[in-house]
């Protein structure tokens, strides 16, 4: 893991896996979540010639907390990450609550940010034409619930379930998440994810509740971008067993984000989707 000092005092820890000549692939992971290899994706990034470059989110991990920041502020964290690793052009996947990321680095990068890819990503909130919490778990609804209510009520729900979390297994990790996880979805973990997304856990929530809380508060903010400016290849990856992040969210995105190409998934879910992982790295490499 390295460190990058930032100005004002901040911290940005961030990950690096993958041969030093190729064009960063930089992965913004979910909520919550830190800077971590998926192995899937490294492996895929690496098979593409492709440089794996994570970095935790501020409030997560390492970094920095950030109380207030907007969904657009990535951009200047992920430039300053590529300044530091001597990289200029990138390609960037942003899964679950990374999606908003991903799309904020399209938009206000252009001349660096060769194309996107949008896995289960998360609309935004004021979406005209979407009903944002509909067929999302139950867990969603009572946290997303608690923060249009006020960062107060956010704050509470967050308390209670950092503590659920800051030392879940992953035999535990299906119990935990709960209404959230489809069928499909438990058996994505089953098959090999539970590890990774307990480890995610646990490390998400080792300092605190912060990046979560300011992730949740952002999405439910104007996120600073204009989605029908992008100019960048984006492709969305949306299946219909989506438990987190439902179908919906991802046909919306490809109907508003400038020159996207949708792809709803039938029979995945939230997590699923990660078998069609070659094909979106791909993608991404061939931009």
């Amino acid at each position: 893991m390295e460190r990058l000092e930032l100005g004002g005092g901040r911290v940005v820890e961030y990950l690096v896996e993958g041969p030093a000549g190729g064009r960063p692939l930089v992965m913004h992971h979910g909520t919550p979540g830190v800077a971590m290899a998926l192995e899937p994706v490294v492996e895929a990034a690496a098979r593409h010639g492709l440089r794996f470059v994570t970095h935790s989110r501020p409030g997560y991990g390492g970094s920095t907390s950030q109380p207030g920041r907007r969904v657009a502020d990535v951009a200047d964290d992920v430039a300053a990450v590529l300044d530091a690793l001597g990289a200029h052009d990138f390609v960037t996947l942003g899964w679950s609550g990374g999606g908003p990321h991903a799309l904020a680095c399209a938009a206000l990068l252009p001349d660096r940010c060769r194309a996107a890819a949008i896995v289960a990503g998360v609309a935004p909130y004021d979406a005209e034409g979407l009903d944002w919490l509909a067929g999302m778990g139950d867990e969603n609804l009572a946290e997303f619930g608690a923060a249009a209510t006020s960062k107060e009520a956010l704050e509470g729900f967050l308390t209670e379930a950092s503590a659920e979390l800051k030392d879940v297994q992953p035999d535990d990790i299906i119990a935990a998440f709960g209404d959230l996880l489809s069928a499909v979805d438990q058996a994505a973990l089953r098959g090999g994810l539970a590890d990774y997304l307990a480890a995610s856990c646990r490390a998400a929530v080792s300092r605190g509740y912060d990046g979560w809380r300011d992730d949740d508060l952002a999405f439910l903010a104007d996120w600073g971008i204009e989605l029908a400016s992008i100019r960048v290849p984006v492709s969305i990856w949306q299946g219909d067993q989506d438990r987190m992040v439902p179908r919906d969210h991802g046909r919306w995105l490809g109907e508003h984000v400038a020159g996207a190409t949708t792809h709803l998934v039938p029979g995945e879910g939230h997590l699923s989707l990660i078998k069609n992982i070659d094909t979106i790295v791909a993608r991404l490499a061939t931009a």
